[in-house]
């Protein structure tokens, strides 16, 4: 095997910079070149210039950007890689640059283009990067553990306040359609209410009403951790036309974490106080787990590669690093934790 190539896909992730240092380090050690290709899969289909296609990668290049936040590779969904025409592209891409393997960090999305060309003859490994944890044949992905820790940090701090003032406070936190970021903030920080997107057809009505009760049993400052995909799955209710008459909504505008502020605060009478947390989750330097997460998957990836074994994807089960065929992992759905969903909600 001559060179191999490593690129970043979908959402950027903490951790990302991490795993293609290593893959650097890993590679530099077998002896095999390594490619990196900029800005996902649109690198190698020839939306770019050749100099913002891709790079040899050095670790005196790398070296330098190992625990940096975000991913020095660039990353961007690429539509035109669901057709063949743009797959087979980029295998002839691939193998015009004398590349014989290729290292897929990212979450589904990316797993399905690693596939598809694993199908047309170039091997593939992923590595899972996403914040979401939406990925259920591993236990975690690349991003997760820091992404909890900046809401974790984040929530309590706003507890503080919380507490000075005597406020409850809505925090919303990312997670796309998973609510592990959500729940994970909440266990740890004593949050008392957790609404996810897992929970179909979720009554509004039913939070107010436990927030009242925190209310009467001398609780002023709870925390309210929402994920941000949960507006889609909650239970019709119009909302525009009980805040009219406390602020000015149009019609047709979705919910989000003020207007749902907003109800809770008009309908329990308390100074309910909204927060958005935000890209800070993606953007932070990784945790040491997930630092570490990234270099036993980085030299997993390159000793399969080296091998020429393709078609495989990473991940960690009872704690230790694994990998299986990507068509086994790709089917699995997250499992959702209904069970510490119902703890928090009731205590």
């Amino acid at each position: 095997m001559k060179k191999i190539a490593v690129l970043t896909s979908g959402g950027d992730s903490p951790g990302m910079n991490a795993a293609v240092t290593e893959v650097a380090r890993f590679s530099a050690l077998a002896g095999m070149p390594l490619i990196g290709i900029k800005r996902g899969y649109n690198g190698l289909i020839g939306k770019f210039s050749p100099e913002d296609s891709y790079q040899q990668l050095t670790l005196d290049t790398m070296l330098d950007i190992a625990d940096l936040p975000g991913t020095y590779l660039r990353t961007a969904r690429c539509e035109e890689f669901y057709h063949l025409e743009y797959q087979q592209k980029a295998v002839k891409f691939l193998r015009d640059l004398n590349v014989a393997g290729l290292v897929v960090i990212g979450g589904d999305g990316s797993y399905q283009g690693a596939l598809a060309l694993s199908k047309l003859g170039m091997p593939c490994i992923g590595i899972p990067g996403t914040i979401d944890n939406d990925l259920e044949y591993s236990e975690t992905s690349l991003g997760f553990d820091t992404a909890v820790n900046v809401c974790v940090d984040a929530v309590r701090a706003i507890r503080a306040t919380s507490r000075s003032h005597d406020r409850p406070a809505v925090v919303e936190v990312m997670g796309r359609n998973c609510g592990d970021i959500a729940i994970s903030t909440a266990m740890s920080t004593g949050a008392e209410i957790v609404i996810v997107p897992e929970v179909k057809n979720w009554d509004l009505m039913f939070f107010v009403d436990r927030l009242n009760s925190l209310v009467r049993r001398g609780n002023t400052r709870a925390t309210i951790v929402v994920a941000e995909g949960a507006y889609k799955t909650m239970k019709p209710y119009d909302f525009n036309a009980f805040l009219k008459d406390y602020t000015q909504v149009f019609e047709g505008e979705p919910m989000n974490v003020r207007r749902l502020a907003h109800v809770l605060r008009y309908k329990t009478g308390t100074e309910v106080r909204y927060n958005l947390i935000g890209y800070t989750q993606r953007g932070h330097e990784p945790t040491a787990q997930d630092a570490a997460f990234a270099f036993e998957s980085a030299h997993m990836a390159v000793e399969l590669l080296k091998q020429g074994i393709g078609n495989e994807v990473i991940g960690m089960r009872h704690g230790r690093v694994f990998h299986m065929p990507i068509e086994k992992a790709l089917p699995t759905k997250p499992k959702f934790k209904k069970d510490i969903y119902r703890l928090i909600n009731s205590l």
